[in-house]
């Protein structure tokens, strides 16, 4: 990466002074990355939830706020060891990763569409833009890794879609590090944040894969499974974007794969 890192560095330098982009949810998101506390829920929408209990029923999806307003733990580590820089982590929320990655001196940026986690990961240390990451983003094609962490693979409601564009995003050769639900899953869902008291912000839409699934949408994005663990209960894949050649060309979302 040390061929692209000036122009890294420069596209650092001016996307995280840029102004803030409109938020993706309304106080209670804020809110509780503001206290670091929760509970705080993602609600189903729709589908409705399966009273059986079946593809992780129940119309409450539980977020870990206390978790990822900490200090990044065991299994982050691992993941972090696996980084190579420079490092987007995309939806990175309070930027525990991208915190723990400057600490390391590695250069990292946090892509996420809500201010207050933008605001939440620079006093922490990390650097972070307001942005979609299905919009315009610095160093595009130049990084090292991509993270999606904490159920982030959802982000859109199209995971070959959001898989298809963070190829372009990394380097040929460059590596994404993605984690799955733990139960196996393959849920599109349109879901709200909601807290304990019912406060929401607007609906919008979100996936739930576990690594099965996960797995079927990085081989129809074009992907390489380079890895897969699981560490304090929570499963990872590694993906490779290829080097050059014909698999290295740009599928669409339509093109998954079939399954058995």
């Amino acid at each position: 990466m040390s061929g692209t890192a000036s122009g890294t560095d420069l596209a650092l330098a001016e996307w995280t002074t840029a102004d803030p982009g409109e938020p993706w949810t309304d106080d209670p998101y804020a809110d509780a990355l503001c206290t670091g506390r929760g509970p705080l829920f993602l609600r189903r929408l729709s589908p409705p939830p399966d009273p059986d209990g079946a593809g992780g029923g129940g119309d409450l999806l539980p977020l870990d706020v206390e978790r990822w307003c900490a200090a990044p733990d065991a299994a982050d580590t691992g993941v972090l060891h696996r980084c190579t820089g420079p490092v987007l982590d995309v939806g990175c929320g309070p930027g525990r990763l991208v915190a723990g990655l400057a600490a390391r001196g590695m250069r990292a940026l946090g892509v996420d569409v809500s201010p207050a986690a933008v605001a939440r990961t620079r006093q922490h240390g990390g650097a972070a833009v307001c942005r979609s990451v299905f919009d315009c983003l610095p160093g595009e094609g130049h990084w090292g890794t991509a993270l999606l962490m904490d159920g982030n693979v959802g982000i859109g409601g199209d995971p070959v879609a959001l898989l298809v564009r963070l190829r372009a995003v990394v380097a040929p050769g460059g590596r994404l590090l993605a984690e799955a639900a733990p139960d196996d899953v393959d849920e599109h869902l349109t879901v709200r944040v909601e807290d304990a008291q019912g406060r929401h912000g607007r609906p919008f839409p979100w996936a739930r894969l576990g690594t099965t699934a996960l797995l079927y949408a990085a081989e129809a994005a074009g992907w390489i499974l380079t890895g897969r663990w699981t560490a304090e209960g929570r499963p990872f894949v590694e993906l490779h974007r290829p080097q050059s050649g014909h698999h290295d060309e740009h599928p669409t979302a339509s093109g998954r794969p079939k399954r058995p």
